[in-house]
């Protein structure tokens, strides 16, 4: 038991090292935990996400002293991914700090989603003492080998007048051709010791910078513009990097101005309204079919697109990508262009303007109008199962009440597998930036993160986010961090108790008798939410999905705790693409 008097002992003593610690910033030497967080506000960093450790806590320290927000989370899985959620998010770099050993390791997954979703972000790693090097100090690892092949850049920083300076270089690399995830292992001693701050290496926020708004070779742009203003039956696709470089607006701008019919994956889901008039998202393959031009627009020619095999040989194929390494892998091309989606796009309209003949102009509008048909058939032919009245209750269903009850400021989060298959044949976000999804890795789990990031990045916006119970269940307990920092949001989860985007490729390779290691158990997710102080609901009929719904809104706006609503849909049910197991194609 603690007496009084040791109280006022400890609270005399963390006095004392308080008081001497700013007697040394006073006296012009700086620590290198404090070094980390006056190079992190340099980068514009004005979050970091963590999970304590005693190699980091100077970091924290330092991070009060900058005014940078400290949000530590129960798993470090979560803390990579709101790292990389917050990214997508601002478009500035997202950091992670973990300790050492299992604090890399556990963020190992959301450093690797972020590295195939070109994510920018900055994980900082903490390690034993340099003077315990290969002594076995507590949660000694070699992170740099660890990390080295899911990163751009890692290193360990040898002392701390280096400090401030490697994180400037790790931060260049996080945004040098596509943006991605890079690593920093900072040793326990270098991180603790204080050093003259006049001979700390501390980069001029600004001045260490070159643009990389370039478009590549002029010429390759009048090629592009020619291609476009020729085209009778032309087509778009924009991927995740027209988001990440904030493109949206002359992305939009070169369909309208051209009458090109545009299609969305990833993040670029949103850049253009439901309903407008060159928005498309049912007959990408039909369009891919028959169209005579084809511009794919920052995503890579990967399973997503059946590694370009899928694109008709007869069209005109230009592909435009940050990343030189992309553009032609997989499959050939007639035009590579690699540059800032947004400044080549904008660079090609101004280029092409004034020069679409009224005959040409004539062509892509009845070109449209046959997708425009198209489009119409295919969500008749969807509309059964849209809305499905069956029980168990259709997970087309869900999706399609989903995107119903979506406001004009919803972020909408899919984590899972047929939960993002299906979903994104129904939910349309209605802005630029309010689709998230695991992107090409297809890691479960990645929800509660990007959930607690969007909410930070965006306390005006509403957030959503729908769950398969298996990925639910893999960070879920986040859900109090979320309300912990005053970020509430709505949790939906389509409950069918399996891995069934796996469990369908099992039971038909193998039969019925043998579909082990796929099933879940029966969990009532709804008491989850109640036991954190929020509203959950449990819902077995389709027509209770809406009223659910809006109570979960009604409740997160007014308790300001997360919601859960569990909905239990038909097992037996699965996407299209599960069915026909394209992911393995």
């Amino acid at each position: 038991m603690v007496t009084a008097n040791a109280e006022t002992a400890q609270t005399k003593s963390t006095t004392a090292e308080d008081t001497l610690k700013r007697k040394s910033r006073d006296a012009g030497v700086i620590s290198g935990g404090h070094l980390v967080a006056r190079a992190l506000r340099n980068e514009g960093v004005d979050t970091i996400f963590t999970l304590c450790g005693g190699h980091i806590i100077d970091i924290y320290d330092g991070c009060i002293d900058e005014g940078i927000r400290v949000i530590d989370v129960r798993h470090e899985q979560v803390a990579a991914h709101a790292a990389d959620g917050y990214a997508r998010q601002t478009g500035k770099l997202g950091c992670v700090v973990t300790t050492a050993g299992p604090g890399c390791t556990n963020a190992v997954t959301g450093i690797a989603t972020a590295f195939r979703s070109e994510s920018p972000i900055l994980h900082i790693g903490g390690q034993g003492a340099l003077t315990q090097h290969k002594m076995g100090s507590l949660q000694d690892l070699p992170h740099v080998d660890l990390m080295a092949p899911i990163t751009k850049f890692a290193a360990t920083v040898p002392s701390t007048e280096r400090v401030a300076d490697m994180i400037s270089m790790a931060a260049r690399e996080a945004f040098n051709g596509a943006p991605g995830p890079v690593y920093l292992e900072i040793p326990r001693d270098i991180l603790d010791r204080e050093v003259d701050a006049a001979k700390a290496i501390i980069p001029q926020p600004g001045r260490y910078r070159a643009s990389t708004r370039s478009i590549g070779d002029p010429r390759d742009i009048e090629r592009l513009a020619d291609l476009l203003v020729d085209s009778e039956r032309p087509a778009i696709l924009y991927g995740q990097q027209v988001w990440t470089s904030r493109a949206e607006r002359e992305a939009v701008a070169l369909l309208r101005g051209l009458d090109v019919p545009g299609y969305f994956n990833g993040a670029s889901r949103g850049l253009l309204p439901p309903g407008d008039p060159h928005h498309f998202d049912r007959t990408r393959a039909a369009a891919f079919s028959d169209a005579d031009l084809i511009v794919v627009v920052g995503t890579p020619f990967d399973f997503r697109m059946g590694y370009g095999r899928r694109i008709s040989a007869k069209a005109t194929l230009v592909q435009i990508d940050i990343d030189y390494r992309t553009v032609g892998k997989n499959r050939d091309i007639d035009l590579g262009l690699v540059g800032d989606p947004g400044a080549i796009l904008g660079a090609a309209l101004a280029a092409a303007s004034g020069r679409l003949k009224q005959d040409k102009r004539g062509a892509r509008q009845q070109w449209m109008r046959k997708l425009n048909e198209a489009e119409a058939a295919a969500t008749e032919k969807l509309l059964p199962m849209l809305k499905s009245d069956s029980r168990p209750i259709h997970p087309y269903r869900v999706a399609y009440e989903l995107n119903q009850f979506l406001a004009d400021n919803t972020i909408y989060i899919g984590d899972g597998g047929d939960v993002v298959t299906i979903s994104a044949q129904a939910v349309r976000p209605r802005r630029p930036g309010q689709w998230m999804d695991p992107g090409p890795l297809g890691s479960l789990g990645v929800g509660t993160g990007f959930a607690i990031a969007a909410g930070l990045a965006h306390p005006d916006k509403e957030v959503l986010c729908y769950y398969g119970d298996g990925a639910f269940g893999m960070t879920a307990f986040d859900m109090e961090t979320a309300n912990r920092f005053g970020v509430p949001y709505i949790a939906v989860i389509g409950n069918n108790s399996a891995m069934n985007q796996i469990r369908y490729g099992q039971l038909a390779k193998y039969g019925e008798q043998r579909g082990i290691g796929s099933l879940l158990g029966d969990v009532p997710f709804g008491k989850f939410a109640e036991m954190l102080g929020g509203y959950g609901e449990e819902v077995h009929e389709p027509a209770q999905i809406a009223p659910a719904l809006r109570r979960a809104r009604e409740s997160v706006q007014g308790l300001r705790r997360s919601a859960v609503i569990n909905i239990w849909v038909d097992p037996r049910e699965y996407a299209p693409g599960t069915k026909n197991q394209t992911m393995y194609k």
